[in-house]
């Protein structure tokens, strides 16, 4: 996962105020050495927790969809800039796309070069949504523990297709937070966020 996501920075002792560049190299040699010496098992289960993140997404994702107002969907916050369908649309994309790192293929019908321009009707937009997400529930849910270890040489030396789930998985928080945003610079607070304020407010002491 290291070497597909992040690059390896080295940190250096500072001496009388300059990195040498022996020093970085040390650094860098002794960090890998760490990670590398890492035999430990993880301690939680990823496939549970990934299926349960994904569900998580979807029912926010829907219930945000269902929440904005159709006018609401070509609103966008400056030019050049995804407008809120195309938000939910890329989101729907970006599901089947990074599963297809692992070999799952794109369904018929759907063109990523034109998808996320392709609707801006809020019904056939929440059901795009609930189908990608439905799908990848569905991929996930048919892998084995032993398949999330399983290599990928051709994303990375140490790649493996647990973190093709991972990067699924972060892929939805990152646009959930988009489209919180962009829902609520329109006004319209997350269901979620709505049921707790109401149920607070239900529980507060009444003068």
């Amino acid at each position: 996962m290291r070497k597909i996501l992040f690059p390896l920075l080295a940190l250096a002792l500072v001496s009388t105020g300059a990195v040498t560049r022996a020093g970085a190299q040390n650094a860098a040699a002794s960090q890998s050495a760490g990670m590398a010496a890492d035999k430990t098992a993880p301690s939680y289960d990823m496939k549970a927790q990934s299926l349960q993140d994904i569900d998580d997404m979807h029912k926010k994702f829907v219930a945000l969809a269902e929440a904005i107002p159709q006018e609401k969907y070509t609103w966008r916050p400056g030019d050049g800039v995804r407008s809120i369908s195309e938000v939910f649309l890329h989101i729907s994309l970006g599901n089947y796309f990074i599963l297809g790192m692992k070999g799952d293929a794109m369904p018929d019908g759907i063109d990523p070069k034109t998808f996320e321009k392709s609707m801006t009707d809020k019904a056939q937009i929440v059901a795009a949504l609930n189908k990608s997400f439905d799908n990848a529930h569905a991929q996930i849910a048919a892998m084995s523990n032993a398949d999330f270890a399983k290599a990928l040489p051709k994303l990375g030396p140490d790649a493996n297709e647990g973190d093709v789930i991972y990067i699924l998985v972060t892929h939805a928080h990152e646009h959930l937070g988009q489209s919180i945003a962009y829902a609520r610079v329109n006004g319209v607070v997350p269901p979620w966020t709505a049921e707790q304020l109401k149920k607070a407010a239900s529980k507060a002491p009444q003068d």
